[in-house]
């Protein structure tokens, strides 16, 4: 599985797990609050390449803008410029299938009693059709039915809430509403004077706290907080509300916190110079790698990676096994999002618009190839028919995940769980469907144990089908599913 990052995972028909999105909020009176949040999206980008949107007030009013593209498409100079203010929130998205469309980018925004409210989400609820009943009785206000998958319905959705119950301010809204929600959400939010965080009482997606010379930020991850030159102060705590303002910093519990962060940050979704709970992830890759050595060990010349996502996991594989690393591969940094087609025949060539091996490394070896994950085995055949035709005499796969099994309800798009390959075939089965000489795991037990997070801090649905919250019937049915373990 190739990072999710460009045309390349469309040519194979084989997109891999995409956190649906980053977010990022500031506070700091004088300074360029836009431009800030613009930096932040961009060392966000990984998390949401289909659109991006910035919210800015001055005190006064909010103007927000968003369109569909990377955030250097979305924005420009005079753009940033004229996005004057004190207070901003951004968002970078990716969406589900059929959904990537200008209605759905966020920020989303709805007027209310003495303003107006913005807020930007990562993650997916599952209580939404709860949440449109609640809607309905509030405001008599009809919710057009949407794809339940569809996170940004859901945003909407809490957004119109926040406004129904906005008269005694926005801080007690979202005390009123956010105890309701159910499922994976990280917010940022505002009105005209105060930046607003919230994590859900499991803490599924992650979310930072930030402090600058002359303000705050918050953002999914510790690496926006490098690129705006700010420190990091903490994680927000699942179960938490962060209110800023020109008084300062406060915070508030709404739930009880039972911590349960996303595993697949580790293997995939965070960049690698980013920490959570404490820990690189740069690190836990290298030594999910090490672990990975250990537990599927092959006999070969050359450990590679599959760039980005598999280089540090490879780094750990060549040090745990002893087999020289080496780089075989040469991605082309510069395939993103594109909204040209291709034709035919460069959709044929596949994933060679991304990868191109290097055939000197490659020819006569016996190879490791070491990779994130497999979700369909699309991107891995073409990869290992590309290998094979560079000369290498032997392929030997190794995964830095447990197979993945189960769908995700909060807040990664992965395929059906009838599209995943893993549920339907053993791995030696795997192994021959995707070419390869031989396919490894490592195993779930191992993985956790790399992280160094005890396995009651961490989500682990996507490999075990221990869901910890309860999935409505109708969840399930679009994903193919009668049942699950709640």
């Amino acid at each position: 599985m190739l990072p999710s990052d460009g045309l390349g995972d469309d040519l194979v028909d084989d997109p891999g797990p995409r956190d649906h999105c980053g977010v990022f909020g500031v506070f700091a009176p004088g300074e360029e609050v836009a431009k800030l949040t613009y930096y932040g999206l961009f060392a966000l980008q990984h998390r949401g390449q289909e659109s991006a949107g910035v919210a800015v007030s001055n005190g006064d009013r909010i103007m927000v803008f968003k369109d569909m593209g990377l955030v250097s498409q979305v924005f420009d100079e005079p753009t940033l410029n004229s996005l004057t203010g004190h207070l901003a929130i951004g968002h970078t998205r990716y969406s589900t299938t059929g959904s990537s469309e200008w209605s759905n980018a966020q920020p989303t925004f709805r007027a209310a009693s003495g303003g107006g409210i913005a807020l930007a989400h990562n993650g997916n609820l599952t209580n939404t059709s709860e949440l449109e009943e609640l809607l309905r009785e509030a405001t008599g206000e009809q919710v057009p039915p949407k794809k339940r998958m569809d996170s940004t319905s859901d945003t909407s959705v809490v957004t119109a809430l926040m406004s129904a119950f906005a008269e005694a301010g926005l801080k007690k809204a979202a005390l009123r509403i956010l105890p309701r929600l159910a499922g994976a959400f990280s917010f940022v939010f505002m009105n005209e004077q105060s930046l607003y965080a919230a994590r859900d009482r499991h803490g599924f997606r992650p979310l930072v706290l930030g402090r600058l010379e002359r303000g705050w930020v918050v953002a999914s991850e510790t690496a926006a907080l490098d690129i705006v030159g700010a420190s990091f102060i903490r994680e927000v705590e699942p179960g938490e509300l962060i209110t800023i303002d020109a008084g300062g910093l406060r915070s508030q519990r709404f739930a009880e916190p039972e911590p349960h962060g996303c595993l697949f940050e580790y293997v995939y979704l965070a960049r690698p110079d980013t920490s959570i709970a404490g820990r690189s992830v740069h690190a836990a890759r290298v030594e999910i790698g090490r672990t990975l050595a250990a537990e599927a060990p092959a006999d070969a010349d050359l450990v590679i990676p599959v760039p980005e996502s598999g280089t540090p996991s490879a780094i750990g594989f060549a040090q745990g096994s002893g087999i020289p690393y080496g780089m075989g591969l040469v991605k082309n940094a510069y395939v993103g999002r594109t909204f040209i087609q291709p034709s035919q025949t460069i959709r044929q060539l596949g994933i060679r618009l991304k990868l191109n091996p290097l055939r000197d490394v490659i020819a006569g070896r016996r190879l490791v190839v070491v990779d994130d994950s497999i979700v369909r085995g699309n991107t891995q055949r073409a990869l290992i028919k590309m290998l094979r035709e560079a000369g290498a005499a032997e392929v030997h796969v190794r995964i830095s995940s447990p197979p993945v099994q189960w769908p995700c309800f909060f807040g990664i798009d992965f395929a059906t769980r009838a599209e995943l390959i893993a549920p339907g075939l053993s791995v030696d089965e795997i192994a021959r469907s995707i070419g390869a000489d031989s396919l490894g795991y490592i195993s779930l037990e191992g993985l956790i144990a790399s992280t160094g997070i005890a396995k009651r801090m961490l989500c682990t649905a996507c490999f075990s089908g221990e869901y910890l919250v309860d999935v409505p019937r109708e969840r399930l049915a679009e994903m193919g599913l009668e049942e699950v373990n709640g």
